[in-house]
């Protein structure tokens, strides 16, 4: 079976396992019934995710003039603490930029490979944490803005790493700690002005479960523009990789606004 269109981040499915979907525009595929099958991806093109041209990607899914237009790529996506909609200030579109950053965010302590800090839109709960292929996670504060979330991650940032080590999260090399305990220590390390909305009895553990026959003991990862054509078998999916018998990891989101077709 075919099926083509332009690559997205896989939508989810909070399950035991987590249940995976490759979206297209005229389709959509159940990726956990590939493993343990031959999966075939080929590079065809290029279709900008905000403009829909078929212009080169160049980061994000995005070409390169949207890139450095669209409000939806914003510095303040990457770094929240440079959120200003509080503040009625503008970067590229106030009116988008309100919407989104003026709306609660949380503040977590995730487990992919070892504690992260991180932040996301409680609307994003548990999806930011799958995407990152955590096995655990864990809820700071909840702020009414980005701008909060941010500060608050920046300070947190020198007690805990802000990145995954993907190469140790896909071959489950993950720290064994206890993420409860780890919460009740931040308090004092927080910002004056979210000391507030810290969650001191509320300790929901989320626990992620993912679809993965086989760890890879070695890594490597697969760019379609390096190798436009790749067939493997699939033995795994966690965070927004494929995961394949032969060591081969391909990472989704990496190639977003990527045209492909997939023989199953």
């Amino acid at each position: 079976m075919t099926y083509e269109g332009t690559l997205t981040k896989m939508q989810t499915e909070f399950a035991n396992p987590i249940q995976y979907y490759l979206v297209f525009e005229n389709s959509f595929l159940n990726v956990n019934q590939l493993l343990n099958k031959n999966v075939e991806i080929s590079f065809q093109g290029y279709q900008c995710l905000n403009c829909g041209k078929k212009k080169k990607i160049y980061r994000q899914g995005f070409c390169y003039d949207c890139f450095y237009s669209s409000p939806a790529v914003g510095d303040w996506i990457m770094k929240p603490e440079l959120s200003t909609a509080h503040l009625g200030i503008q970067d590229r579109d106030l009116v988008y930029e309100e919407k989104v950053q003026l709306q609660p965010h949380i503040v977590y302590l995730a487990l992919s490979s070892e504690i992260k800090v991180g932040v996301t839109r409680k609307t994003q709960m548990p999806t930011r944490w799958i995407d990152q292929g955590a096995t655990q996670a864990i809820s700071i504060v909840e702020v009414p803005n980005r701008y909060l979330a941010g500060i608050t991650e920046v300070a947190l940032k020198n007690h805990f790493a802000d990145k995954t080590n993907w190469r140790k999260m896909l071959q489950n090399n993950v720290e064994q700690v206890d993420l409860i305990a780890e919460k009740l220590k931040v308090q004092n390390w927080i910002p004056t002005e979210v000391q507030e909305y810290f969650y001191s009895e509320k300790n929901d553990l989320y626990e992620m479960h993912f679809p993965v026959l086989e760890y890879p003991k070695k890594i490597n990862s697969l760019s379609l523009d390096k190798t436009p054509n790749f067939q493997g078998k699939l033995t795994g999916i966690k965070g927004q990789y494929l995961l394949f018998d032969d060591g081969t990891v391909f990472n989704v989101r990496s190639f977003e606004g990527y045209v492909v077709t997939i023989n199953v």
